[in-house]
């Protein structure tokens, strides 16, 4: 059964497997200490999702489908990637939807990503938009040199007060 659960410590190693395989589209990360410790604090302070497909209480025996790292403080989607093999199975979809339900629903929620010239990028985009996410503004090429973009969610509309 596919779960989106908080990841563990356990999952440390998975997380680095999917981020070494999305490396061409986001640029260096596995070797990059940056990376890894930020990875490593979102893990431990419950700010990272991944969902898993397996039967058993190890959770370590189940197959790593994808994660996502959001940052409360931000309000922000920081990383979100799925593995090849599991991409179109709605395993972006769950993630995107546990993100968004941790997030400050009063606060734009944003997330960069691929610009609309980037084919690779147009199922991320696509999901995004699917979810109601909207170009905010240019974000600069990426550390693999991708040009990316500002989405922003908006999910509570401002509401003026009317007297009674």
């Amino acid at each position: 059964m596919k779960t989106v659960r908080l990841s563990t410590p356990d999952d440390y190693l998975d997380w680095l497997k999917l981020a070494k395989e999305v490396e061409p589209s986001f640029g260096p990360m596995v070797d990059d200490p940056i990376f890894c410790d930020g990875l490593r604090k979102a893990i431990l302070e419950e700010n990272a999702f991944c969902v898993t497909e397996g039967g058993g209480e190890d959770q370590r025996s189940d197959l790593f489908h994808g994660g996502i790292v959001i940052s409360k403080e931000a309000n922000e989607i920081v990383w979100f990637a799925v593995a090849q093999q599991s991409r179109g199975q709605g395993m972006g979809s769950a993630l995107l939807s546990e993100a968004i339900s941790r997030l400050d629903h009063t606060r734009p929620i944003t997330v960069t990503t691929f610009d609309e010239t980037v084919e690779t990028g147009r199922p991320a985009r696509g999901l995004y938009q699917s979810f109601g996410f909207h170009d905010a503004g240019a974000a600069g090429p990426n550390p693999a040199g991708i040009p990316t973009v500002v989405m922003t969610l908006i999910l509570q509309k401002f509401r003026p007060w009317h007297a009674s």
